[in-house]
């Protein structure tokens, strides 16, 4: 596993493109409504003007994770601090689906951090992590994984960043969202139990969807029999015994309906 530092510097580290974007596409949360010019942190300079030999004339794009896509000219090509003028910006809707998976943090954080990256290209709006009973002990680091989903972001070629939660239990996560009558919710897990059934063949409805995915060692019955009636519907996700987060994987794809 590549160290912290590395690893936050391999956000920029990519020149994939596609046929809609053709240009470097770079995260910035700093662009403001109203903004012609936008000054760029050391990171994203360094990487422009050193990695990619851009100067001042050369184009670029910028994202704020949030819908908008900026079209920008480099006027200032410094390593530490380039400015960047907005030629053009556009904005795109999200997904029409907002799926969020509430999945239990697993003991190997390369594991999760995987989770985290795979979703993000799938496509999933809002990842929670979910403190269940047998959820082990981990030490999660917001910025590390903040930086895993804008790295994925960018990947994939997308303006749309995922919304990490701040963990929360079980119980409280029921509350906060059983009363959400918009959303269809799931609960995936291997208990056998007669109402379950697979999740690709039960009927989707509305646009907003949570499913909860449990830890290594499967949601209690306690937590099962709460789910349920706080109006979450058991579901299966096949016929073999999946991993945490590949179940979560599993869920958001099906889900995505890819």
């Amino acid at each position: 596993m590549e160290n912290e530092k590395d690893f936050l510097f391999s956000i920029f580290l990519f020149v994939k493109f596609d046929a809609h974007m053709k240009l470097p596409l770079f995260y910035t949360p700093a662009v403001m409504p109203g903004d012609a010019a936008v000054t760029l942190d050391e990171p994203t300079s360094k990487h422009i003007v050193q990695v990619l030999r851009m100067q001042s004339g050369r184009q670029l794009q910028l994202t704020d994770g949030k819908g908008n896509l900026y079209n920008v000219e480099i006027t200032d090509g410094n390593m530490k601090k380039s400015v960047v003028k907005i030629l053009s910006s556009t904005f795109l809707h999200a997904p029409a689906k907002k799926i969020t998976i509430a999945i239990s943090p697993v003991k190997n954080n390369s594991r999760f951090e995987w989770f985290l990256e795979k979703a993000t290209e799938i496509g999933v709006a809002e990842i929670v992590p979910l403190t269940c009973e047998r959820t082990e002990k981990q030490q999660l680091k917001p910025e590390r994984l903040q930086s895993i989903l804008i790295s994925a972001m960018l990947q994939s070629q997308q303006v749309w960043l995922p919304e990490l939660k701040p963990a929360v239990k079980f119980v409280h996560y029921l509350r906060a969202v059983g009363e959400q009558e918009d959303t269809q919710k799931f609960i995936a897990h291997c208990e056998e139990e007669g109402n379950k059934k697979m999740l690709s063949t039960v009927k989707q409805t509305g646009t907003s969807k949570i499913i909860m995915i449990g830890p290594e060692g499967d949601f209690t019955g306690d937590e099962i029999s709460l789910a349920l009636a706080s109006g979450f519907i058991p579901v299966a996700l096949g016929n073999n015994r999946l991993r945490t987060e590949t179940a979560g994987i599993v869920a958001a794809t099906i889900l995505a309906d890819f």
